[in-house]
């Protein structure tokens, strides 16, 4: 058996209704994010799957034990599972119990005390300084190597260049995720005070100061629009005519090509600018508290990460410079 998600409608109606009544839960009561429902929805899907191919039965939620989600951490782990993706069916699952017993479907968690594989200790990916510089003015440079025939591919408008340029400064300048920059509004924008109101997830609202440069190049990019956003209009649009809001995918697709355009590798994802703009603070001197707050992280122990990032980064100094090293 392999690990693709297979359609629900081998579950019994009743079981198949309260994974509906989940989701819609996460989208409208939890606002998670698409990502979030469609892979915790996915993970539901695959336990089912198999359950049924395994224990030769649909899966009754209020029936299982924790046996079987012992055995189903042995068939992920067969698979060679990365721990990772193990933690993240099982998040699901969890919080999928926990939905049930507040509806009263289960009295207890059957996955309670099951020992997961620990996350391994990867460091976040980021940017150096210089590198977020260059990255800043790829949509510029490309353009220009458009208008001068000397870059390959589509044609590139001044329009979409100026708003590449803007959701750069934003990201970097605010420390945004995808789906919270995709989300702006241009009431969330305090241009006296120099402050955005972010919608992150669970629905938490932040304010999260934003950079002159950043400010600046917003309202180049709206003075070349044929009607500027007003209201609660998308900050960033899809497209120059239209108001619908430029999407987590689109963006996803111009960063690649702004990384090759500034020799940086094109894999990285949006989140990376993230994990730099958090690291660029801290080594500057931020204190971890008040990085936590402008991320919008629940828990401190999710930023200290960075720290590990500055802490390896200055062993390295440190070796490298000091006699007695």
């Amino acid at each position: 058996m392999n690990l693709k998600a297979e359609p629900t409608s081998s579950l019994p109606a009743i079981e198949e209704q309260w994974i509906q009544k989940f989701l819609g839960h996460l989208a409208t009561d939890r606002g998670a994010s698409v990502y979030t429902q469609r892979n915790y929805q996915q993970a539901l899907t695959e336990f089912s799957h198999w359950h049924l191919t395994e224990r030769k039965s649909p899966a009754a939620w209020e029936k299982l034990q924790r046996d079987d989600f012992r055995g189903y951490l042995r068939f992920l782990g067969r698979n060679k599972l990365s721990r990772a993706a193990t933690q993240l069916r099982f998040s699901a699952l969890r919080t999928f119990y926990k939905f049930l017993m507040r509806h009263r479907v289960v009295e207890s968690l059957p996955i309670k005390n099951i020992s997961l594989p620990k996350l391994e200790k990867r460091l976040p990916r980021f940017l150096t300084k210089q590198q977020m510089e260059e990255l800043l003015v790829a949509p510029a440079k490309l353009l220009a190597g458009r208008q001068q025939k000397k870059s390959p591919g589509r044609p590139i408008s001044a329009e979409v260049c100026q708003r590449d340029v803007a959701v750069l400064e934003t990201i970097y300048s605010c420390g945004l995720r995808i789906s919270e920059l995709c989300g702006l509004r241009v009431d969330d924008l305090d241009w006296n005070e120099q402050i955005v109101r972010v919608r992150g997830k669970g629905k938490k609202e932040r304010l999260v100061p934003i950079g002159e440069p950043a400010l600046k190049a917003i309202q180049t990019y709206w003075n070349g629009l044929l009607e500027p956003p007003l209201g609660l209009q998308p900050v960033f649009r899809a497209d120059t005519k239209k108001a619908a809001p430029l999407s987590p995918l689109q963006l996803s697709r111009r960063l690649k090509t702004y990384l090759a355009v500034a020799g940086l590798d094109p894999a990285l994802t949006p989140h990376k600018l993230r994990h730099s703009y958090a690291t660029h603070l801290l080594d500057a001197g931020a204190d971890l508290r008040s990085v936590q707050e402008l991320l919008g992280h629940a828990h401190l122990i999710t930023t200290q990460v960075y720290t590990h990032v500055t802490t390896e980064r200055l062993k390295r100094a440190y070796d490298a410079a000091h006699p007695r090293a």
